[in-house]
């Protein structure tokens, strides 16, 4: 498949497969004529990296687990570990947010003062 292929196929932009491949994390061999040339499975590869994505993994976190995603049937139990750690880390963002919304809630309820920043005497 060409690029162009692959962009219809998958949603994605040319620059955005560009990006993926200058990244290592998809692979594309290069024709007589230069052209990017890209295997049939790199569609659904494309869309397990875009579905790990969209459930908050980062390209970082990706290209790490990159073994485990290329083979997801052989390696459920890591993957399984990876969403945990994932939700784990999404719980403590959430508690983190909980509580800086508390503060500044607490900030607006306390004081009809000028300045709600500053300390409480």
């Amino acid at each position: 498949m060409r690029i162009g292929e692959i962009a219809s196929a998958t949603g994605l932009s040319r620059d955005a497969l560009r990006f993926y491949e200058k990244r290592g994390l998809l692979q594309a061999h290069r024709s007589e004529n230069g052209y990017r040339q890209y295997p049939p499975e790199a569609v659904d590869w494309l869309r397990y990296i875009r579905m790990a994505q969209s459930l908050g993994f980062t390209l970082k976190e990706i290209e790490a687990d990159l073994p485990l995603l290329a083979a997801p049937e052989a390696s459920a139990p890591q993957l399984r570990a990876a969403l945990a750690r994932k939700l784990e880390e999404i719980d403590r963002r959430i508690d983190g947010l909980g509580a800086l919304r508390a503060g500044l809630a607490r900030r607006l309820d306390e004081t009809m003062a000028a300045c709600p920043l500053q300390a409480a005497r």
